[in-house]
Formats: structure tokens, sequence, C-alpha cells
């Protein structure tokens, strides 16, 4: 189709075409040629189902890797692209910016968003508190939470990226799935009354499958898509750093509050702990959500610096677990608190690498911090074979448990992960891949971890007897 046909890509390729005609290195017809070959990559980008739009920004980029001056317009112009198509709605090659569905993305859509936002956000909190009132104990409340919450999540997706119909099936199916799961199973409690470990099991996992279930709604029915999927890591590191800070403001307003009441002889601890704190936490999951995608503009800048921060102190942390581990060498004895410090600190190291992945300039050549991040992976792949030796030990001595299993299939998930991710990050830094390998391994295997919180949640309670 001629671009007089496709004013919106018309646009792009107009501004492109000025930026590069400003180099007086290029003639009228080195530009004419460039143009072409950026054109050529669009069409067939189109062909392969991208917007044009989409296409577009892919384009450039890929000619980036190839021509020095397209590649500095992709990086001094790809942010602003990817905010216009992921926030402002820009139009698109037919008009306004759609959805997942074709829709028209609306300034009244857009405008309405914190309004929409905030009244999913007191559903979600009533959601709780209505469970709490209806006599629902502690148990049933943290083995629901995310039933409770995340649906308001999916519906504020649904709302924003207008997601197939089919996607929100599939979603609604895994959440009807879920609490299907964890309230019809006859969890045993243990001799102390507490809750069984199969239960505390799925309940977590519970959560993780989930949360990657309103990423297909999301992605708006887009999950096959890397970028997609990216967008979807980006967003859930983001949505990460926002509810801490709200949750860190709201504890501190609270206590607060609650001295405040009582500097005049009201005690509000127990209406601020029986209201406040659940409602404002579920509430919370979705303001975040929407402040992600409101200032993506502000934590872009800031996600670059948390992980240059944070990688070499989480690198550091492992080289002294790796000692502490070497120190309490009985693996048969090994500390229970120790390997799950070692679990959780290789979970940390995943999301902190994806997440710098999801900040990462794919055209940028290889640089000190690859390189830290390959001693990275180094470090937590000597961690997770200690924790794998560890757990086949402790099985082989006491017998197999769920908590045991599913720490052991973890770590056999994460040793397949970083192994791979370690040698495609050595191959980039040798400059035999392009960076755009390494990235797609983390997003291609992220379905992984879905399925196996899945697993566990469904088979893991009669595998092992609910207990």
């Amino acid at each position: 189709m001629p671009l007089d046909e496709r004013p919106a890509l018309a646009d792009l390729v107009a501004s492109w075409r000025d930026w590069v005609a400003g180099r007086r290195s290029l003639s009228e017809q080195d530009v004419d040629e460039l143009e072409g070959h950026l054109l050529d990559r669009v069409d067939a980008l189109r062909t392969a189902g991208l917007h044009d739009d989409e296409a577009f920004l892919v384009a450039v980029k890929r000619l980036g890797a190839v021509d020095d001056l397209s590649r500095e317009y992709a990086r001094a112009h790809s942010e602003r692209l990817w905010k216009q198509l992921v926030l402002d709605g820009s139009p698109g090659a037919d008009g306004p910016a759609t959805d997942g569905s074709g829709r028209p993305i609306t300034l009244a859509r857009r405008a309405n968003g914190l309004a929409v936002a905030i009244g999913l956000g007191v559903g979600a909190g009533l959601a709780v508190k209505a469970a709490d009132l209806l006599g629902a104990g502690p148990d049933f409340l943290l083995r629901n939470a995310a039933i409770l919450v995340l649906p308001f999540l999916a519906a504020w997706f649904a709302w924003r990226h207008r997601p197939p119909v089919g996607a929100i099936a599939a979603v609604a199916g895994a959440f009807a799935v879920a609490a299907l799961v964890l309230d019809g199973y006859p969890f045993a409690a243990d001799v102390a009354g507490q809750p069984a470990m199969t239960e505390v099991l799925a309940a977590t996992h519970a959560a993780v499958a989930l949360w990657f279930a309103t990423g297909v709604a999301y992605t708006g029915g887009r999950w096959r898509s890397d970028a997609a999927r990216m967008d979807f890591v980006r967003f859930s590191g983001e949505w990460a750093v926002y509810y801490v800070l709200i949750a860190l403001v709201g504890g501190a307003l609270s206590m607060l509050t609650v001295g405040v009441f009582a500097a005049i002889g009201l005690d509000a601890l127990p209406v601020v702990a029986a209201w406040v704190l659940p409602c404002g936490a579920a509430g919370a999951v979705l303001v975040a959500a929407w402040l992600v995608e409101a200032k993506q503009q502000v934590i872009e800048n800031i996600a670059p610096v948390l992980t240059r921060v944070f990688t070499p102190l989480v690198t550091l942390m492992m080289l002294v677990l790796i000692a502490a581990a070497m120190i309490q060498w009985n693996l048969v004895e090994a500390d229970r608190d120790l390997l799950i410090a070692f679990d959780l600190v290789l979970v940390v190291v995943l999301g902190l690498l994806v997440y710098s992945y999801s900040a990462r300039d794919p055209l940028a050549p290889a640089g000190w911090f690859d390189r830290l991040q390959l001693v990275m992976l180094g470090a937590a792949l000597a961690v997770d074979v200690v924790v794998l030796v560890a757990m086949l030990a402790r099985i082989g001595e006491f017998g197999f448990s769920a908590n045991k299993t599913a720490s052991l299939g973890l770590n056999v998930i994460l040793l397949a992960n970083l192994a791979w991710a370690a040698w495609l990050q050595l191959g980039f830094l040798r400059g035999r891949l392009r960076f755009s390998r390494v990235e797609h391994w983390q997003t291609a295997y992220l379905p992984v971890y879905a399925a196996w919180a899945a697993f566990v949640v469904i088979a893991f309670p009669p595998l092992f007897a609910f207990a």
C-alpha cells in the first residue's frame, strides 16, 4: 500500500527523513536509498502482522544495526515512539491508535484512566473486606488474596488494552480454576493447627500463575509476541517499584495517624488495622498500575539506574552466600533458612536480569555492565548448583516432601534458564550474537515459570495428600 494511503506512517517516515537529511554528510540520493531500505523493512514487518507504527519502530532499529546514522536516530527517537504506542495512543496507519481488538484508543478513555483505576482499587479493597466481614478467617484471606485482588487488575488491563474476547475468557478461566482448586481441595492443617504446606505452596504459586494470567490481558492478547512479553516484564518491574513506594508512604502515614489520634486520647489502631491496611494494600495494586502507565517517562529514567545500583550489590551478596555454603559444607544438614535465602536471591537475580534487559538499548554495544552481568550469572549458577546438591542430599536422607520437591523443581528450572542465559551473554560479549538473542531467551522462557506455578497449584496437593 502506498504511503499516501497510510498518512500516519507517512508522517513518521517524513520525520525520519527530515532528521536524516539534516546530516550534511548525506546527499539526497543517499537519503532516498536509506528510505527505500526502511520501507522495505516496514513492508516485511507489516506482512508479519505488525501495525504500521510498530513496524516503523522495529524497522528503524533494525536498519540502525547496519547503518550508524539510522542507529543514532533509533536511539534518539525510539523512546518517544514507544511511549506514543503504549501510553499516548498516537494515530495509527488508518486513523486513531487501536487497542488489541482494533478499537480506537479515545482521549476520553485515557483521561478517565485514574478514575477507573481508583474505582477498581476501591472494588479490590471492598472485596477483601467483604470476605472478612462474611466470616472468612485469616487462612481464607491469605489463600485467596490473589483471587480477590488480581481480577480487578485484569479488568484494568482489559479496559486499557482491550484484548480479544478469547483472551478475556482465558484469563477468567484461569481465575476460576484457581478458585476451585484453592477452595475445593481438602487441605489438612498440621498438628499445630497451621495451614498445610501444600496449601501454602498452592496459594503462593497461584499468585504467580495468576500474575502471568493478567499479563495476557495486559498484552492485549498478544502473549506470543516477544515485544509484548518484554513490555509486561517492564511493567512488572516498574509496578513493584511503585507499589513498594506506596506501601512505605502508606505505612508511615498510617503510623502518623495512629500517633495523632493517640495524642488526643483516641485509639485509631483497630480501625487502621481492620480497614485501612487491608483495603489500602489491595487498592494500591491498581493505583501502582495506573502510575506505571501514566508516568512511564519518569520510571523509564529510573530503571537503568536501579539495575546498575543493585546488580553489583546482588553479585556481592551471592559471593558471600557461596562463602557461607563453603563454611557450612554438610549439605545433608544444611540450614533450611540458608537454602531458602539462596532461592530468594536466585529469584531476585532473575528478576533483576530480565528487568535490566527491558531497560537496555538493544543496539548498544557490549560494555562493562554486560560483563558484570555475566559475573552475576556465573555466581548465580554456582549458588543454584549448591542448592540443588543440598536439596538432593536432603531428599536422599529424609525423603520427598512438598516443600523440598517444589524447591527442587524451581531450582532445576532456574538452572536451565541461568545456564543458557550465561552462554548467550558470553556469545554477545564475544560479538558472536546480537543482544536480541539474549533478550528473546528470557521472554520465551516466561511461560515455563507460569506452567510450573500452575502445576504446583493443581498437582502438588493431591500428590502429597493435601498435607
